[in-house]
C-alpha cells in the first residue's frame, strides 16, 4: 500500500501544480525537494534521537545543496536529487538508525520521489518548464 499511495499522490500533486500553474515558477520543485529531504530530520526529533538528527543532517544538507543548484543553475540537478533521494529511502534503514521513521515511510517516500523526478524530467524534456534560468532576462522599461 505505501508504494501505491507513493505513486498516486505525487502524480495528483504534480498534475495539480501544472494545471493551476504552480510549477511555472522555478522554485516549485526545488522547494518540494527541500521539504522531502527534511522529513527524516523531523522523524529523528519525533523519535527523541539527537544522534539520528545529527546523522540525518548530512544527507539533508546534500539534498538542500542539490535543490539550490537546481534552482540557481539547472533543474536537472533537482531531477537527480529527487531520484537520489528515492535511492536513499531504499538504503536509509541500513545507513541511519532513526527510531522515529514509520515503517511505511521509506517505500512511500521512494515511490513519491521517483514519480516526482520522472514528472519533472518529462516537463523539462517537453520544454513545458525550462531547465536553466535565462541569463538575459529582460530589463524593466524606464519610467
Amino acid at each position: 500500500m505505501p508504494y501505491v499511495v507513493g505513486i498516486v499522490l505525487p502524480a495528483i500533486v504534480c498534475a495539480f501544480a501544472t494545471v493551476i500553474g504552480l510549477d511555472r515558477d522555478r522554485a516549485f520543485y526545488p522547494t518540494v525537494m527541500i521539504v522531502i529531504a527534511s522529513y527524516y530530520g523531523l522523524f529523528a526529533v519525533m523519535g527523541g534521537a539527537p544522534r539520528a538528527l545529527a546523522e540525518e543532517s548530512i544527507p539533508i544538507a546534500a539534498f538542500l545543496l542539490l535543490a539550490v543548484l537546481g534552482f540557481k543553475r539547472n533543474l536537472w540537478f533537482v531531477v537527480a536529487g529527487l531520484a537520489a533521494h528515492g535511492l536513499f529511502d531504499f538504503v536509509h534503514g541500513g545507513v541511519i538508525t532513526d527510531p522515529g521513521v514509520p515503517p511505511w515511510w521509506p517505500p512511500f517516500c521512494l515511490a513519491y520521489d521517483v514519480v516526482t523526478a520522472l514528472y519533472l524530467a518529462a516537463l523539462l524534456i517537453s520544454n513545458r518548464v525550462t531547465a536553466a534560468e535565462s541569463r538575459h532576462s529582460p530589463q524593466p522599461a524606464p519610467r
